[in-house]
């Protein structure tokens, strides 16, 4: 039996002036599984991701969060939802070291206020190692605790993208959202993008965005086919591949 959605995005339709973004766009995120989104350039993977998000409001439809409706959400209500998100621009602060930029995740989880921190009061210092440890920990997972003294701009791409997916993973999500996770990555660091999603499912779903074909029909249980703003395939990987709908969607053809 199947586990009732984490995330569900319901007969979504969203309107830039005369242009049709997304058109009756319904997908749903389970719990411990990885749900991708992709399609060809102009298909409506980003204004999805940011009708999730909060950033763009559609003109129909809902975004329903364990079953309750998110009418009125912001970005900055995410963390607090439990839902956490990477962006293609990273978003990483240079001035701060890897460690200070992956505790901004840990925001959430702060028990102490920012004078109690401020005024080095016992509680807060508590708080502040245990949240410390918390994100050590996450870095020692994505393997990158070696560069927690470093500044991001002197990382090597694929090391700031575990930085920003660090920072996402140490709030502790049931949603991790991530758009575009394999950008700008070399052959051997979307292999083992593979395996780090796939060990992830067992505490938070996943639902990415992504023009990597093959890494989401390697790493996903379900993937939804968007092109011009309409869903045209939606259910498990071989399902997908073999739509000659999806066929045609990427290489003009229904061979």
């Amino acid at each position: 039996m199947q586990s009732d959605p984490a995330l569900t995005v319901s007969a979504t339709t969203v309107r830039f002036g005369g242009l049709t973004a997304l058109d009756d766009v319904s997908l749903a995120v389970r719990p411990g599984t990885v749900h991708g989104v992709i399609g060809p350039n102009g298909a409506g993977k980003t204004t999805l991701f940011n009708v999730i998000c909060g950033f763009v409001r559609p003109v129909r439809g809902e975004v329903l969060w364990r079953g309750e409706s998110l009418r009125h959400h912001r970005t900055h209500d995410l963390a607090r939802l439990g839902i956490t998100r990477t962006v293609q621009g990273l978003g990483l602060f240079a001035g701060a070291t890897v460690l200070d930029n992956v505790l901004v995740g840990a925001h959430r989880h702060r028990g102490s206020s920012a004078l109690g921190t401020l005024l080095g009061l016992r509680g807060a210092v508590r708080d502040e190692r245990r949240l410390t440890e918390r994100a050590l920990g996450v870095l020692d997972e994505l393997d990158i605790a070696r560069w927690r003294d470093a500044l991001p701009g002197a990382l090597p791409y694929g090391v700031r993208k575990r930085v920003a997916l660090a920072r996402a993973l140490v709030a502790e999500p049931e949603l991790l959202l991530l758009d575009e996770p394999a950008s700008g990555l070399s052959e051997v660091e979307v292999e083992e993008l593979v395996v780090l999603l796939r060990g992830l499912t067992d505490r938070t779903a996943v639902l990415l965005v992504e023009h990597h074909v093959d890494m989401v029909m390697r790493v996903c249980d379900h993937i939804t086919v968007l092109d011009f703003g309409r869903v045209i395939a939606d259910g498990p990987p071989e399902q997908v591949r073999a739509d000659e709908r999806v066929t045609e969607a990427y290489l003009g053809t229904a061979g």
